[in-house]
């Protein structure tokens, strides 16, 4: 009882049995949680059960991603009406692209907007985790804080979950502020990654606590694949052009903040700098993976700022068996302060994130599989590619033994307009899109990030649309040709452009 310090709550603990039944059919949950980390281990899992014996469908909102099984057992056992902003599990994604769940995908730094604008989204309950309470009864998270402040202000009730697998050091790395409504909001004062501006913890009215409940189970342990021959060329690639960037004079060896998406490329992305020229690097960003503690070992890596930490099973075990080495350099914050325009822009954040498909304009598909079939959600990644120094996406030029090309005439769902892309690099090579027209950004995507095996054809392509004129050429009929193909041949390599049997109207 020792993390509990709030007297008052004393009378509260309960087991998460007995918090869930607070739970009721059509409610709103703000829970806590950021690509796996801090999230509900305990009182959601048990809303999941009761759904299979009870008319239960509840909206749950989170930061990001819940970790276990948490987000499968909800949809599986259809105690899901609504999920937002951002999931990546796959039985719920199936649930999704089957409408048996709706599905908000968001910017993650606009949803904490929302709550503030729409009456709505009144949150019912929020169920926060923590690694302890303050005396005045106040929050103390975990290993994120994702869109938990915002959560807790707007929530009726709010059930605690202390989780004490976490060590209790980890209180003084999180800096909580949050922000007025729109407009009139006022100036966010983060002029550095390591500049505070909040609170330790999460300020909460104590009469709004309804149950306390106790776990000890770890975050789910992130699964990153060991980086291959594709993400080491592309992490090459992307080293190669920053440091040109250093000798033109407009960097220093010491860059400007950098961002990372989540996932093996992203993480092998940042795991090259660990043997690069760059050196006293920070990070402004919304995760914090392995690699961002590789980079604090190596000595390259000053300072990070995030919403959250997940790393693999291993990482944890060494980060927090020696928290006290990194704790001084690290800072969580809310996702709409990670990720907010205005600070991102101040600091001249480098963002670089992933795609399932770019086209050769540099338009940018981050969520949809074959334009329909959503994967996880678009994240932070517009966050960062709209209002940073450099917009960086990177993807394979090809996959499925060659059926696949992610360089493609047209994206079939676009996340990112070629308007906010900078730089696309793939293992093939990089592509530098500032300042070019889109009759050039064309030449050079094909040149230098189209597989071998789909250059000609996409050539090809181009220069037929080309003849048809247009500041952006297309062929319309050709350019979704190359989907077409895929659903109904399984690949990209298209043999007849002129694809008589579809009847283009004007």
């Amino acid at each position: 009882m020792q993390r509990v310090k709030y007297s008052a709550y004393l009378d509260k603990i309960q087991s998460p049995e007995k918090a869930a039944i607070l739970i009721k059919n059509h409610h709103i949950l703000g829970v806590s949680g950021f690509t796996k980390a801090g999230d509900s281990k305990a009182v959601l899992p048990q809303v999941a059960k009761r759904a299979l014996f009870e008319d239960l469908k509840v909206t749950v909102m989170s930061g990001a991603s819940l970790g276990y099984n948490t987000d499968a057992d909800l949809a599986k056992n259809g105690a899901l009406y609504k999920r937002m902003p951002f999931q990546a599990d796959p039985t719920l994604r199936k649930s999704i692209n089957n409408h048996e769940v709706l599905y908000v995908d968001q910017h993650l730094g606009q949803t904490a907007d929302m709550f503030q604008k729409i009456d709505k989204f009144k949150i019912d309950i929020a169920i926060i985790e923590a690694v302890s309470i303050t005396e005045e009864g106040y929050i103390v998270p975990t290993t994120s804080i994702g869109n938990s402040p915002i959560f807790a202000e707007n929530a009726d009730k709010i059930i605690i979950e202390i989780n004490t697998t976490f060590p209790e050091s980890l209180e003084g790395i999180h800096d909580v502020k949050v922000l007025k409504k729109q407009p009139n909001r006022e100036v966010i004062p983060v002029l550095e990654s390591d500049t505070r501006i909040g609170d330790p913890f999460i300020k909460i009215d104590p009469a709004k606590v309804v149950a306390v409940v106790y776990t000890e189970l770890p975050d789910s342990p992130a699964v990153i694949a060991a980086p291959d021959e594709k993400t080491k060329a592309i992490s090459e690639h992307i080293l190669k052009f920053l440091e040109n960037e250093v000798e033109e004079g407009r960097l220093t060896e010491s860059l400007l903040p950098l961002q990372a998406g989540i996932g093996k490329t992203a993480n092998a992305i940042l795991s090259g700098f660990t043997n690069s020229k760059f050196k006293n690097l920070t990070m402004y960003s919304e995760v914090l993976q392995d690699s961002t503690f590789e980079l604090f070992d190596s000595g390259k890596l000053l300072f990070a700022s995030a919403s959250s930490m997940t790393v693999t099973e291993g990482c944890s075990k060494k980060v927090f068996s020696n928290f006290e080495a990194y704790k001084d350099k690290l800072l969580l914050r809310p996702q709409n302060i990670s990720n907010a325009a205005e600070v991102i822009n101040r600091l001249g954040v480098i963002g670089i994130n992933t795609a399932i498909e770019v086209d050769i304009y540099g338009n940018v598909n981050s969520t949809h599989i074959a334009g329909t079939k959503m994967m996880n959600g678009i994240g932070g990644s517009g966050d960062f590619a709209r209002n940073g120094y450099l917009s960086i996406f990177a993807c394979p030029s090809m996959s499925k033994e060659g059926r696949i090309s992610h360089v493609v005439p047209m994206v079939s769902h676009t996340d990112h307009s070629e308007h906010d892309v900078d730089i696309l690099v793939t293992e093939q090579g990089l592509a530098d899109l500032r300042g070019l027209a889109p009759i050039e950004r064309a030449r050079v995507v094909i040149e230098n990030c189209a597989h071998p095996e789909y250059k000609a054809q996409l050539l090809e392509y181009f220069e037929d649309a080309y003849k048809l004129g247009g500041h952006t050429p297309h062929s319309l009929e050709k350019a979704f040709a190359w989907h077409m193909q895929l659903k109904t041949e399984g690949t990209m390599k298209v043999k007849d452009y002129a694809c008589n049997e579809i009847e283009v109207k004007a």
